[in-house]
């Protein structure tokens, strides 16, 4: 009788020693994102926080979880892991600030078909300093391998995040009254939405590689398309402690018209003017060489504003000077009028 072969839990492609180096190194990246509340972290089964360390009279915990798309595609073919994690990180907290919510903490799920330790452990280092620009602790996350359906070197994200504010200062959209300003915060770029659309426009159609330097964006293309999403945390939780702002837009997927809406109640329609603000080269350069229609452009990507406020108009100077003290860019972008929810640029 022949002799059975022995097989291994790593031989089918599971490599649970890689796993434990790769939980050191995050460990002590997650080490620099600590915060007040935190009871345990990173290496039990599950993390602890305690809310009530943090004050509040009567806490609402606000969580959202999102991903990176196909933008890790471009971090791969430019070997570049370090600042998706960031990305990671803004687009869920960024969603959460726009219920007034504090960022308290984050967790992340890695998943691979090979784990290679150093460039998991490149992702995370990102997904920790997206978590100290956002003010919240990396509790915990997930690595997994799933031999066969990833090729080497490839591997997907995505993360969750929890954030916590008062019940009584929840950003309210009935609130929302015509004569409200609207008060746009500059994006750094593509963030993380419409990265299909752009591919195919910058890289097959106009057939440029990642690697040129584009004079339009004063860097190389790879360098623009790989600009982390902005985190804004720490401007938004400012404002708030100093003016009741009436709704906050997250501009995501979908563009104004697909997320402005979401803070606006019946009745209310944004007027928004084109000209206000600056739209960055490489929107200009998708649009041109894409022969995309400004709708289509609208309702795919940021066109750089990432974050819009809406303020009353009494509060409105007084939100322009807080940023300007900050020394944050913003743009008067329109106002709130009478009419059937959505969005209408001029």
């Amino acid at each position: 009788m022949a002799r059975k072969r022995r097989i291994t839990y790593k031989a089918a492609g599971v490599d649970v020693a890689a796993g434990e180096r790769l939980v050191g190194r995050i460990r002590r990246a997650a080490r620099n994102t600590a915060r007040p509340g935190l009871l345990a972290g990173i290496g039990g089964f599950s993390a602890l926080f305690d809310v009530a360390a943090l004050k509040y009279r009567h806490p609402v915990l606000v969580s959202s979880t999102d991903g990176v798309g196909t933008k890790l595609k471009v971090a791969l073919m430019m070997n570049v892991h370090d600042t998706v994690g960031i990305d990671l990180v803004a687009m869920s907290v960024n969603d959460i600030l726009s219920q007034g919510a504090e960022p308290l903490f984050f967790l992340d799920y890695f998943v691979c078909g090979k784990l290679d330790v150093d460039l998991a452990a490149s992702v995370v280092r990102g997904i920790a300093e997206g978590c100290r620009q956002a003010g919240c602790v990396l509790i915990g996350g997930e690595t997994a391998e799933h031999p066969g359906d990833f090729a080497d070197g490839q591997y997907d994200l995505a993360g969750f995040a929890v954030g916590v504010v008062e019940k009584e200062k929840i950003l309210n959209p009935s609130a929302i009254v015509p004569g409200d300003v609207l008060i746009g915060l500059p994006s750094t770029g593509l963030h993380s939405n419409g990265y299909s659309l752009a591919r195919k426009v910058l890289l097959d159609i106009m057939g440029l590689r990642l690697g040129d330097r584009i004079a339009e964006l004063g860097r190389t293309l790879g360098e623009e398309m790989l600009e982390p999403t902005r985190i804004y945390a720490k401007v938004i939780r400012a404002l708030l402690s100093h003016y009741p702002l009436k709704g906050i837009a997250h501009i995501t997927g979908g563009g104004m018209p697909g997320n402005l809406p979401r803070v606006l109640p019946p009745g209310r329609r944004a007027w928004i003017a084109r000209r206000s603000w600056s739209v960055p080269p490489i929107f200009k350069l998708i649009q041109r060489f894409g022969g995309v229609t400004q709708p289509e452009m609208d309702r795919t990507f940021n066109n750089g504003l990432g974050m819009i406020l809406v303020a009353g108009k009494k509060e409105a100077d007084g939100v322009g000077r807080a940023l300007e003290k900050m020394g944050e860019k913003y743009f008067v972008i329109g106002e709130i009028r009478k009419g059937e929810r959505g969005v209408r640029l001029v």
